[in-house]
């Protein structure tokens, strides 16, 4: 190699040890402010044990999730004893098994009025039942890369709007995820427009964003009633400019003592903006209550609450991998698996099939398991790890397995054909762990291998079972891998994610 490239090469790997080195150090050097919390004995407890009673009993009372892949939810911001079985609701809604990559939390400012938007990165959030870490590396990035944030101390000193939203998120959290705070200033939609753009590269189903709101402010109960469902229609509506015109109405109306029909409306201006021109993004109203609806609440002025969630009508996600197929993938490969069984158990045949015709997500090499079930029982459950063809030839190879491979059972006959229910499970990459605390039951499948003799089972065994871990891996070290009940103990163990679908849930 010329020597002067030798000498170039050599600066270059200096600098950018140099640059890692000053970056580390930055954030060693990062003075840590952590923002108090000052809605805590005003709008909810300031007990931690108190407080986990209080959201107990929230949770109990509130809507259970109702739908899948929830990419954001509309939450309000009051006092718990008035709107916080509306934001249980909401907090219902979101995966939680998932483990998100970003969380964002957007709430507007009651308190200052500036341009743009403010986030927090100076510390942590602080409630009474502990730390709610921020994400510090993405919220410099986003600082420093958009005009339209900021940091802006005034912002978040004595706002509540995003602090009332943490200890419901603490409550339900199952991993130590990383915030975002984001607290709105501005009062121009064109900003919030900006604000939403800067969002739009993490807006996917490896984010969530919490968006705090109440909706109208002190009209009697019956107009509360009338002017939020047209809100929460607007909205729904998922277009900025019919929320624009309903606002301007309700303000038209009359409607006496109507301060405001949407206190967060930059907020939730900001979502819109982000789901615009989506058609996939479907919003739904979950629950709806006002101040008049609770124990001591005042019918003859009211605050109204609404959870709305968002969620993507086609895509299950694996959550760690981020792989997913839409309902018309699944809906292909759930006909690929029958079709196949229906002509290779009938006529001895394979079915062609036009690669043209499919998608690219179903061409890629991926494993998969076919299970078949009959009248609720298991009826055969073949699949392939290691694979050198696409997705939808090892479906189609696997549901033949399944029907007349799997010598557990006898082979699936034309008469019971009508009669099978057919699941497909499409794995994501197998993951070697030096530890069983790695493993979450419900949602990763393990793999065994000791020498020659291996075993699996698939995540969703351990909810049809109710087993514990231990026995998970004991079933599966016994019964699948024949190396006996602990075998798995000094054998290698994999986890894995699969993507799982049925004939039931596409009808």
């Amino acid at each position: 190699m010329n020597k002067k490239i030798k000498i170039f090469l050599i600066n270059i790997l200096i600098l950018s040890f140099l640059t890692n080195c000053n970056s580390q150090e930055k954030d060693m050097q990062r003075e840590i402010i952590n923002r108090e919390a000052v809605a805590a004995g005003r709008f909810y407890q300031s007990d931690a044990k108190k407080l986990k009673r209080v959201l107990s009993d929230l949770f109990k009372k509130a809507v259970p999730k109702k739908y899948k892949n929830v990419l954001a939810v509309i939450s309000p911001h009051a006092g718990y004893p008035y709107s916080g079985e509306v934001a249980a609701s909401a907090f219902n809604q979101i995966d939680w098994e998932k483990n998100y990559e970003n969380i964002f939390i957007i709430a507007s400012s009651h308190q200052v009025s500036f341009s743009g938007a403010s986030i927090y990165n100076k510390g942590n959030y602080l409630t009474p039942m502990g730390e709610v870490k921020v994400d510090f590396s993405l919220a410099d990035k986003l600082i420093n890369e958009n005009d339209i944030f900021t940091f802006n101390s005034r912002a978040h000193a004595n706002e509540h709007s995003l602090e009332v939203q943490l200890p419901f998120l603490q409550y339900k959290l199952k991993k130590d995820n990383l915030i975002v705070p984001i607290v709105i200033g501005t009062q121009d939609p064109a900003e919030c427009k900006k604000i939403a753009e800067a969002l739009k590269p993490y807006f996917n189903n490896r984010s969530l964003f919490i968006i705090s709101s109440d909706f109208s402010h002190y009209p009697k109960y019956e107009d509360a009633v009338s002017v939020d469902k047209r809100t929460a229609d607007a909205i729904c509506s998922n277009s900025v400019k019919e929320l624009h015109n309903i606002l301007r109405d309700n303000n038209k109306m009359g409607i006496r003592d109507l301060a405001t029909s949407l206190c967060g409306w930059s907020s939730v201006y900001t979502l819109l903006y982000l789901t615009k021109n989506n058609d996939e993004m479907v919003y739904s109203q979950i629950q709806y209550m006002n101040s008049g609806d609770a124990t001591f609440g005042d019918k003859s002025s009211v605050v109204g609450y609404y959870a709305i969630s968002v969620h993507d009508k086609n895509i299950t996600e694996s959550s760690e991998s981020g792989y997913y197929l839409n309902k018309t993938e699944k809906i292909s490969l759930l006909k690929i698996a029958r079709n196949t069984i229906e002509k290779y158990i009938s006529e001895g045949k394979i079915p062609e099939i036009d690669p043209g015709e499919l998608t690219d997500k179903l061409k890629e090499q991926c494993g998969a398991f076919v299970t078949l079930h009959k009248n609720k029982r298991l009826r055969g459950c073949i699949g392939r790890f290691v694979v050198s063809e696409p997705l939808y030839k090892i479906v189609q190879q696997m549901a033949i397995e399944a029907s007349v491979s799997d010598n557990r059972f006898p082979k699936v006959t034309t008469d019971e054909i009508n009669e099978l229910e057919i699941e497909i499970s499409v794995l994501t990459p197998m993951k070697k762990i030096d530890s069983i605390d790695e493993i979450e039951l419900g949602k990763h499948g393990i793999y065994i291998k000791k020498g020659f003799s291996s075993g699996t089972f698939l995540p969703q065994v351990a909810t049809e079972t109710g087993w514990t871990k231990e026995e998970f891996l004991g079933h599966c070290a016994r019964d699948k891998a024949r190396i006996g009940w602990n075998g798995w103990k000094d054998a290698e163990v994999f986890v894995y994610e699969a993507l799982v679908f049925g004939e039931e849930e596409m009808e």
